[in-house]
């Protein structure tokens, strides 16, 4: 990515109000504070996050887009990983965090500095710059950190935390209890190393966030701003982020693009307009447009695709975003398959629903195998009907096979039943 004045969604001065006009100011410091901030020069800010996995996921999103928006508009990022942080884990309200081993820490590290990479720039004036607070925090002794850190946290303010208050009852180590001095400690290392003057992150972070920034003040450092975004949520009280395979990651190998494509092309109506505010780097006109456009023609899922073409450009790229594209016009026989590549076609069928079979049956058979058809008999009648489809090709024979030469990518089919049920075979020797 370049950052110039041809990336800027909306001029430079207007920065902080369409950051309100978005939604992803909920609590500041003071808004005329970080008005003057992102208004005025450019300001060196950060954002963390911590490896609690191997991939970061979509709920981590938020704060990976809002970096690059504010470094289009002309600011510096500090992107942490918190290699010590990581390792302590911030507490939940629920019960103690699994302690993970440093060395899969340290690997997961390095896996989320790299998914990091694409979204911001490395070059340029307001270079962004990747730091690990493992750097700071691993050399620090525990009479250091109790002397120079502890002793300016107030214990009765630490209590007063919700999540240490709903803790009190069932217990919260002493391990959970001091995240948020390392947290603190961040913000003022990043200060005092880097000129960092604001911090941003989730809603849930409020109470570390604002520790931090009383911390470098009791340090006679500063002054410094924070502001946090609102949590994603989804209108049908589901978890955001969440599908019936688990957690949508932005890692390829854990989540394929095509299923990161789908979930945003099956975002509600109901929330797709306040995604594109969050994520897309669209104008304000252009949303307003997709809004209405939304509002009046529902069915067309306009702002779904827009949204999930641009999402999935900026994660994996032009090249696999053109691939979830493709397929998903490809399985409801609105283009090639032949056109789709091994590993599209398999992540599309597999989330549809594949079927491994290690011989051919008849059509018949592979629509009652594959379950678009409760049995042989339903299968006839929809295949009479004109209702059966094999890679996009309509069969009207009851008693119709495939070839082996009819596998997509030797290996390979693409059932249909009428315009939206599909599944997948594959032939596997």
């Amino acid at each position: 990515m370049t950052v110039t004045d041809s990336n800027l969604p909306h001029r430079r001065d207007s920065l902080t109000e369409d950051l309100r006009w978005r939604g992803l100011i909920q609590d500041s410091t003071g808004l005329d504070e970080l008005r003057e901030l992102l208004d005025g020069g450019t300001a060196t800010f950060y954002v963390g996050f911590d490896p609690t996995a191997p991939s970061l996921h979509v709920g981590h999103l938020m704060q990976v887009t809002t970096a690059r928006r504010l470094q289009l508009a002309g600011h510096r990022p500090l992107l942490l990983v918190g290699g010590a942080t990581g390792q302590i884990g911030d507490p939940k309200e629920s019960a103690e965090r699994t302690l993970n081993p440093p060395e899969v820490v340290a690997g997961w590290v390095q896996r989320i500095r790299e998914q990091l990479s694409p979204f911001v720039s490395y070059t340029g004036e307001n270079a962004a710059q990747l730091v690990n607070n493992l750097d700071w925090t691993g050399e620090m002794s525990v009479v250091e950190f109790l002397r120079d850190v502890g002793k300016h946290f107030p214990v009765n303010k630490m209590l007063a935390r919700e999540v240490v208050k709903a803790r009190l009852e069932s217990g919260i180590s002493f391990t959970e209890f001091s995240y948020q001095l390392l947290q603190a400690n961040d913000f003022f290392e990043l200060h005092r190393r880097y000129g960092c003057q604001l911090q941003y992150g989730g809603s849930d972070q409020w109470g570390n966030i604002t520790a931090g920034v009383d911390y470098v003040r009791r340090r006679g450092a500063g002054p410094v701003q924070a502001f946090v975004t609102p949590l994603v949520t989804k209108s049908d009280g589901t978890k955001f982020g969440k599908t019936e395979g688990g957690a949508v990651w932005l890692d390829p190998e854990m989540t394929s693009p095509y299923a990161f494509y789908q979930f945003w092309v099956n975002a509600d109506d109901r929330d797709v307009t306040r995604y594109l505010r969050y994520f897309s780097f669209r104008s304000r006109e252009e949303l307003e447009a997709l809004e209405k456009e939304t509002a009046e023609r529902p069915a067309a899922r306009a702002a779904q695709r827009a949204l999930a073409e641009e999402l999935t450009a900026l994660v994996h790229g032009e090249r696999e975003m053109a691939q979830a594209v493709a397929a998903s016009q490809a399985l409801f026989g609105r283009g090639s398959l032949d056109e789709l590549t091994p590993e599209t076609l398999r992540a599309a069928l597999t989330e549809a629903g594949l079927v491994h079979l290690t011989e051919l049956p008849d059509v018949a058979g592979l629509l009652r195998d594959s379950g678009l058809v409760g049995g042989l008999k339903e299968a006839r009648r929809v295949i009479a009907e004109g209702g059966a489809y094999v890679n996009n090709t309509r069969v009207t024979d009851v008693d119709a096979t495939v070839a082996e030469s009819d596998l997509l990518h030797g290996r390979y089919l693409v059932l249909r039943r009428g315009k939206r049920s599909f599944a997948g075979v594959e032939l596997r020797r």
